[in-house]
């Protein structure tokens, strides 16, 4: 969860959220870099006196600042391809959930148990409790069993949504007569927020996203207490 003056992104609660912090951090050193070498020149050059004989002729550093961007991109390229190819595999899920975006509220469905779905309002503020967050905690939460792989198909059945919650590194447009699919684990208990991400309607900032990360043996147990 995000806190006041903030200034980097959100702790990551999955391993691939972990590694865009990490590549973000890798890419801003690189950026560094580039500024600190290009002020450095700008500097000089406006100290210096422009008298030298070889002012009209620079092979060597025609050549340097001709390859070292390439090999720049090339350092930013491959961590950023990596990440690309592993948010978009889907490993073996051991469960999987299905979200449905409405105008404006979520619908949930635990494709893997009989008749284990409902829908998620966001608490209004007048029933807000100082253990809540304003604009960000539902009615249902979503449980889901942490250090498990898990498939989330997402899809809409008025306009268009999007599945968001930043400290999972997930992101997923909400189609209708779409589904679009992702996966994602999580690696530690707590609670998750997001929100929809794409401007639905009037109360497009008002249909919040809470995950309840458990152990496993706590989820079997909502299943069972739900099931009854």
């Amino acid at each position: 969860m995000t806190t006041w003056l903030n200034m980097s992104l959100q702790d990551g609660a999955s391993p691939i959220m972990e590694q865009l912090i990490f590549f973000h951090d890798h890419t801003l050193m690189i950026m560094l870099m580039i500024i600190t070498t290009v002020m450095y020149m700008m500097t000089t050059l406006l100290w210096n006196k422009n008298t030298s004989r070889f002012m009209l002729e620079g092979q060597l550093i025609e050549t340097t600042w001709t390859i070292a961007p390439a090999i720049i991109l090339v350092f930013i390229a491959m961590p950023s391809l990596r990440l690309l190819y592993l948010m978009d595999e889907i490993h073996n899920p051991t469960m999987t959930l299905k979200a449905v975006g409405h105008q404006w509220y979520w619908s949930y469905e635990y494709s893997d148990f009989t008749k284990l779905e409902f829908d998620s309002y966001m608490i209004p503020q007048e029933e807000n409790q100082a253990s809540t967050f304003r604009l960000l905690d539902t009615d249902n939460r979503i449980v889901l069993p942490m250090n498990s792989p898990i498939r989330l198909v997402v899809t809409a059945a008025d306009v268009l949504h999007s599945w968001t919650i930043p400290s999972l590194g997930v992101k997923t447009d909400a189609t209708p007569g779409r589904l679009n699919q992702v996966s994602f684990s999580i690696n530690h208990p707590g609670i998750l927020y997001g929100q929809c991400s794409e401007i639905c309607g009037a109360n497009h900032s008002f249909m919040p996203i809470t995950i309840e990360s458990v152990s496993a043996n706590h989820f079997i147990n909502w299943v069972s207490s739900l099931s009854e």
